[in-house]
């Protein structure tokens, strides 16, 4: 069987028999992966450090042809997320992050993905608790565009027709994007200010080598518009019909913090 290695993250873990656990990692070099961990409940010792979630290191795993479930061999320089694990708001938004990329990942070589999640978890880590839901929503407008659906927001969906940075504009999930006003009126959604449409612009712009843009805080009302904004264009064009748990727990959460609404138009 090859042995893999890679830079990987700890995304989801669960019980596995007596002794060991099944981790699933997002990893540089072969993407989303399930590896078991053999007697790892017993002693982490065996793999190089502490093995948890959100933990990053280098994972080192037996692959077989066919075969959904590999074998980890090791999982060296471990640094666990302590400031996830202490941070409920924080653990929610790395929580729902990771159902990003678990659910839509694909099982081969992504490093735009790795690094966006990599730099996710990181600025979350760091982030003062009152831009805590900006820094989560930047990070999942990312995720969705290295997964290859970002919504169009500086042009017309429909017409192509460019829009001014002032205009306000319908966002129409089916349609994939904003719409013009003259195309709007075809289309059913939501009317998106202006500075949520730039704010999101510059969230789907950061990539990992650029700086992050400061984040704003999010009033109640706003960040729930946000929150809602993405899952709607999630569920359209990447989710099947199961649904996202952890996206709906990270929704359903307190938030303080301010941006303009988001409101329903029609």
């Amino acid at each position: 069987m090859p042995l893999v290695s890679s830079d990987a993250i700890v995304l989801h873990a669960f019980d596995y028999l007596e002794s060991s656990r099944i981790l699933r990692l997002v990893t540089r070099d072969a993407g989303v992966r399930s590896v078991l961990a053999k007697g790892l409940r017993k002693s982490a010792r065996r793999y190089g450090g502490a093995v948890d979630l959100f933990s990053r290191g280098t994972a080192s795993f037996y692959t077989k042809p066919g075969r959904d479930l590999d074998t980890l061999a090791s999982f060296d320089d471990a640094r666990p997320a302590v400031a996830l694990a202490a941070d409920l708001a924080k653990f929610t938004g790395a929580s729902m992050l990771a159902e990003l990329v678990l659910r839509f990942g694909r099982d081969a070589a992504d490093e735009g993905l790795y690094d966006a999640m990599a730099d996710a978890l990181e600025q979350l880590a760091r982030a003062p608790a009152h831009v805590v839901l900006t820094v989560a929503l930047a990070a999942a407008w990312r995720l969705v565009g290295e997964l290859g659906f970002a919504p169009v927001l500086e042009g017309c969906a429909d017409c192509h027709t460019a829009l001014g940075a002032g205009d306000p504009a319908l966002f129409s999930h089916p349609a994939g994007g904003v719409l013009c006003q003259r195309c709007a009126g075809l289309h059913t959604g939501r009317l998106l200010p202006p500075d949520a449409r730039l704010a999101i612009i510059g969230w789907l712009a950061n990539g990992a080598a650029a700086p992050a843009p400061a984040p704003v805080r999010l009033d109640e009302a706003s960040g729930r518009a946000h929150q809602r904004l993405l899952r709607e264009f999630v569920r359209e064009h990447l989710a099947d019909d199961r649904p996202l748990q952890a996206f709906a727990v990270w929704e359903h959460e307190p938030w303080s913090a301010a941006a303009p609404a988001i409101e329903p138009a029609g």
